[in-house]
């Protein structure tokens, strides 16, 4: 999966959806770190890549945009250490990658997901 991950998203994080395969890059890779919400979402839209956040700004900015990419993957987790984002990740990407290269906004809990597949308003 090719996923763009905001700022919030620590580079150990990164380092090892890269070694499960994925072509994971940081906001900061790539743009300024202070970049707004809106151009980080028109970035991920322009390389065909999935927002990993934290930030929930993410969702309400595509949801309410009435687009189609990119998706979103809104971390809502119990704990941001990174050894638990990182296992939450590792168990369901595989499970959601499809939602998510065809377009969604998908909200991971620790003991479920949310999917609203896009556009949100039409």
């Amino acid at each position: 999966m090719r996923i763009l991950a905001d700022v919030h998203i620590s580079p150990r994080t990164v380092a090892f959806l890269c070694g499960l395969g994925h072509d994971v890059v940081r906001v900061s890779d790539l743009m300024p770190a202070d970049s707004s919400d809106k151009s980080i979402v028109d970035r991920a839209a322009a390389e065909q890549r999935v927002v990993l956040t934290q930030d929930l700004d993410f969702s309400a900015i595509v949801a309410l945009s009435g687009r189609t990419a990119p998706s979103v993957i809104s971390l809502r987790l119990s704990s941001s250490r990174v050894d638990h984002v990182n296992a939450v990740l590792e168990a369901v990407l595989p499970t959601v990658e499809e939602a998510a290269t065809g377009g969604a906004i998908l909200s991971v809990e620790d003991t479920k997901i949310r999917r609203r597949d896009l556009p949100v308003c039409a």
